[in-house]
Parts: C-alpha cells; sequence; structure tokens
C-alpha cells in the first residue's frame, strides 16, 4: 500500500516531468515559429532565480563556451531556476551563438532576461583596482601588488632590480639602475592573467606617457639627464607636504648643487638605512622617522649628509607633481630650509639664519 508521503512524491516527479515537456515543447515551437507568440510564452518563465536578492555573484563566460553550456552553469551557480528557460529565452532572442566572454557580476534576482542582455551587450564586471600612493618605494609597492594576489613581493622586486625596459624614457640611466623611481604612482587595473613583470612595465609606460617631451627639454636646459631629472625629483617627493612648496624646495636644491653644497636631505639617509640595515627597517619600517647622528653617518653613495650632488638614483616613485616642480624649480637666494611642526617649512638664506630656524622648530 502506497503512503500519502509516497503518493505526494510520485505526483512532484510527474508534475516536474510534465513541465519540463511541456518547456520541450516550447522549445521546438520557438525554433519553428520564433516570434511575438513565443516571446510571450517565454516572458511567462522570465522569473529570477531568488527576486529581491541582490547578492552579486561572479560568473565567467569562457571563450567559445556555447549557450546550452552556459545556462546549464547559470543554473548550477543558483542564477537562474531553468536551464531549458534560459536556452528557450536565447533561441527567441536570437542570441545562441553570441554571448560574449568575460568574468561578470550577476544576482540571483535578476531575470533571466535582464542576465542574458547583460552577456549579449558584454558587461563585464570593473576589473579590480590597484592604487599606488606617490612617493612610495618599490618594496612598498611590492608589498602591496603581492596583497592584491598578483603574485609574490620578491617576484616584482626581482623585475625591478633587472631594471629591463626599452622605453626611451629610461634611457639615461646609469648601467645597472632598477627601475626604482620610474614606477609612476596610478591606478592600475588588473586580472587573474597579470603578472608582476606586466605591472611593472604598466607603470613605467605611464611614466613615459606622463614625463612629457617638454618635461624633457626643461631637464636638459637646466643640465640634467631624465635619470637625475627623477632624482630630484623623488627627493622633492618624500621632503614636501605643501603642494606650492614643491618648486621652492627644487629651487633650493639647484642652488646647493650649483654651490657644491651638500643636499643633506633626510630622506636620502632613510633610504639608506631602509636599504642596507634590514634591523633597522623591520624596527622603523621604510622611512626611519627620528634620525639620530650614527644615522647621518651611514657610509651610502645615497647619504647625502656625507656624498656631494644627486643620489646614484632616486630614492621613491615620484608623482606628477614633484617631477614637475624638478623641471620648473623656482628662482630663489634660499640655499636652506626645515620643517616646522605642522609641515610646511621655513627657508633661509644664510647658515645663520637656518640656525635660527632650527632652534624654533625642532
Amino acid at each position: 500500500m502506497i503512503s500519502i508521503k509516497g503518493v505526494l512524491m510520485l505526483a512532484g516527479v510527474v508534475v516536474a516531468v510534465v513541465v519540463l515537456v511541456l518547456m520541450a515543447l516550447l522549445a521546438l515551437q520557438v525554433a519553428q515559429n520564433p516570434g511575438p507568440a513565443a516571446r510571450d510564452l517565454v516572458s511567462r518563465i522570465d522569473e529570477a532565480a531568488k527576486p529581491g536578492d541582490s547578492s552579486t555573484r561572479d560568473f565567467t563566460v569562457r571563450e567559445g563556451e556555447a549557450a546550452t553550456e552556459i545556462a546549464d552553469r547559470l543554473e548550477a551557480a543558483g542564477l537562474i531556476k531553468s536551464a531549458l528557460a534560459f536556452r528557450l529565452l536565447a533561441e527567441v532572442e536570437g542570441h545562441t551563438s553570441d554571448l560574449a566572454a568575460g568574468e561578470y557580476g550577476l544576482s540571483p534576482g535578476m531575470r533571466p532576461s535582464e542576465i542574458l542582455t547583460i552577456l549579449v551587450e558584454g558587461r563585464t564586471k570593473p576589473p579590480p583596482m590597484v592604487t599606488i600612493p606617490e612617493g612610495w618605494r618599490a618594496e612598498e609597492i611590492a608589498d602591496r601588488l603581492a596583497s592584491r594576489g598578483i603574485g609574490t613581493a620578491e617576484q616584482f622586486m626581482s623585475v625591478v632590480r633587472q631594471g629591463h625596459s626599452s622605453d626611451p624614457a629610461l634611457m639615461s640611466r646609469p648601467p645597472g639602475a632598477s627601475l626604482e623611481g620610474y614606477l609612476f604612482p596610478d591606478s592600475y587595473s588588473f586580472d587573474s592573467k597579470t603578472t608582476m613583470e606586466v605591472m611593472a612595465d604598466r607603470m613605467v609606460a605611464q611614466f613615459d606617457a606622463r614625463f612629457s617631451q617638454e618635461m624633457r627639454e626643461k631637464a636638459a636646459a637646466l643640465g640634467m639627464s631624465v635619470h637625475q631629472a627623477v632624482t630630484l625629483a623623488s627627493i622633492i617627493e618624500r621632503e614636501a607636504v605643501l603642494p606650492s612648496e614643491r618648486p621652492l624646495m627644487a629651487g633650493v636644491f639647484y642652488n646647493r648643487l650649483k654651490e657644491g653644497m651638500l643636499l643633506q636631505s633626510d630622506p636620502t639617509v632613510q633610504y639608506a638605512l631602509a636599504s642596507t640595515d634590514a634591523a633597522s627597517q623591520r624596527q622603523y619600517g621604510w622611512w626611519k622617522k627620528e634620525l639620530t647622528e650614527q644615522d647621518l653617518r651611514i657610509d651610502s653613495p645615497y647619504n647625502s649628509y656625507r656624498y656631494p650632488g644627486l643620489p646614484p638614483g632616486p630614492i621613491c616613485n615620484p608623482g606628477i607633481a614633484s617631477l614637475m616642480a624638478a623641471v620648473n624649480p623656482t628662482p630663489t637666494d634660499y640655499l636652506y630650509f626645515v620643517a616646522r611642526p605642522d609641515g610646511s617649512h621655513a627657508f633661509a638664506k644664510t647658515l645663520e639664519e637656518h640656525n635660527q630656524n632650527v632652534a624654533r622648530y625642532r
């Protein structure tokens, strides 16, 4: 004797079979006579898998994938109720062979017709972005990229250290120079296929696009190669807080270079410390804030308290404002500056005046 529960289960199976048969017949009708009547029939089954659910799920349409397979995977992902209904809809609308490959953000609250339109129009989800702030050194950029799953920090640093690039903007670098300074700060898109080498290439290409021919000519008129201008810009980037002070700082540094004075820029020491003293880097980070007299004596070609002229290369990756300042210095008689507590700087023409500023603000 069949129980009531068994009868109900059997009835459910029968209903499901009937629905599938009806939908199959509908599919045949659509295929034989696509038109307004068919569209009316399909509209009756154009219901979201979960009406009101606005959550977004990632869904990838593979290159060359058939509509049938796409429909099956949409159903398996819970984005549509019926793969057959979706195939019917695609047949009626004439879109069984033009669903665009790509990565999509779809919701189970969307009707099948909405999902179909998105796939036909190729409205893929915006690619993830990673933002590189101005003034970061290459290691900081490497850590940021690694945190976004693009690769490992060491992979990026290997590309940076190798320094290979056919970009004309990098031709003035000395032999063996890295890509430090040319990794332009900006927001970059990436996907699952993006490598660290690709990211570095994009940053260098962006530098090339932003450091215009006019800026290169201005650097040459000042007696600077592109590499020297970028190196100066990197120092300005780490020194300046107020944008308005950048060109004036550039003027001070040009004056000191002309006079044969040491640049005596703290960021060059910070860069040298983190590059040569692993213990200091672990304790104080990449930019040690409070420098000691011992720090200022570190033996590194980047230490502008010990070695005259510009460092061998950039100490960070400067943004466009600092690059502009480096090739557009403000004419001035100032030779010194010291930071005030608010981040601005007090400028001075003489050492005596500078020492007074140091006593006042430090």
